[in-house]
């Protein structure tokens, strides 16, 4: 085989391994053998005459051949899926939403289906960017929204993202605490509370991570792992049991039992991305980028408040991927 006729699934099993590093999980990602995928890379190397990987019994790493290969790879997926849109349409856009209630994400994705009504742009909810974005790296997820800035450097390399809306946070407590009694809860009536912040749970560092900075100095504790509750009612069932407040942005969910109310003094502001591979290109993704303008420019989503907290990695400049 001449290297100008280099099948597209060589292509795509070499991109697997070396962003993944590792041959069962690049697999995994495919959905394919691992022994089926091993020799769809051997046979890429014995096409292009030439090692693409170093492999050792505890490593996988890229030659300098694999390094030089790899952006050339990536352009030729790109072109290839390009291609097959032009003349069967795009797949389904997957966009995570992170949880099934109302959410910025939620208000974006149903004006990008309003903006791109012949796109079909799917719904999922992973609960936690740490998760969904490691899954958007590996293909299995398309778009997803969090605080970018709090995942790991490796992992957010890996990935596009923008400044969606600054979100005002507030605190969810149960009935009958004494803060409830009050509009709005300044930061500083916290100290001494015990809050949830999601500690513990593997999908939600991010969130974790920025409670932790948000709290630091002003005596407000994070509260100890609690069981990781999927689906609002065993949210609400998990936190009746536990009595603490919940660090939550402005527009979560009413539960029954609970009083909602914004923190201030100074209003604490959680910085939502909208977060994508690098390279990927879709119509519905498009339309996504579209619905974030115009809802920043009609309600001032990018606009930060006077006497408001944002996190260390905002402070200097939001920036975008």
């Amino acid at each position: 085989m001449n290297p100008r006729d280099v099948e597209p699934r060589l292509l795509r099993g070499f991109v697997a391994v070396a962003e993944e590093l590792h041959f069962t999980r690049a697999a995994a990602r495919l959905y394919v053998a691992q022994q089926a995928l091993s020799r769809d890379v051997r046979r890429l190397e014995e096409v292009l005459g030439t090692g693409l990987f170093a492999r050792t019994t505890r490593a996988v790493e890229l030659t300098a051949d694999g390094e030089r290969l790899l952006p050339l790879a990536r352009r030729v997926l790109s072109a290839h899926e390009e291609l097959a849109a032009a003349f069967t349409g795009p797949r389904a856009l997957l966009v995570d939403l992170n949880t099934d209630g109302p959410s910025t994400a939620r208000s974006v994705l149903e004006r990008a289906r309003e903006l791109a009504p012949d796109c079909e742009l799917m719904a999922r909810f992973e609960s936690g960017l740490t998760h969904a974005a490691a899954e958007v790296a590996a293909g299995r997820l398309d778009v997803s929204f969090g605080y970018a800035h709090g995942l790991d450097p490796a992992l957010r390399a890996r990935l596009a993202h923008r400044p969606v809306r600054y979100e005002p946070l507030a605190v969810l407590l149960p009935e009958g605490h004494p803060l409830a009694a009050l509009p709005a809860v300044p930061l500083d009536a916290l100290a001494g509370e015990t809050v949830y912040t999601g500690a513990g749970n593997p999908r939600t560092l991010e969130w974790t991570g920025l409670a932790r900075e948000l709290f630091a100095g002003r005596g407000i504790a994070p509260a100890p792992p609690a069981p990781v509750a999927i689906g609002k009612d065993e949210f609400r069932r998990v936190m009746a049991k536990t009595r603490h407040p919940v660090l939550v942005t402005v527009d979560f969910l009413d539960l029954p039992g609970s009083v909602k109310r914004p923190l201030v003094d100074p209003v604490p502001l959680s910085p939502l991305s909208m977060v994508w591979r690098k390279g990927f290109s879709h119509p519905g993704l498009d339309a996504l980028h579209r619905a974030a303008d115009a809802a920043a420019a009609a309600y001032g989503w990018l606009d930060v408040p006077p006497a408001s907290w944002r996190p260390a990695a905002l402070t200097d400049a939001p920036g975008s991927g």
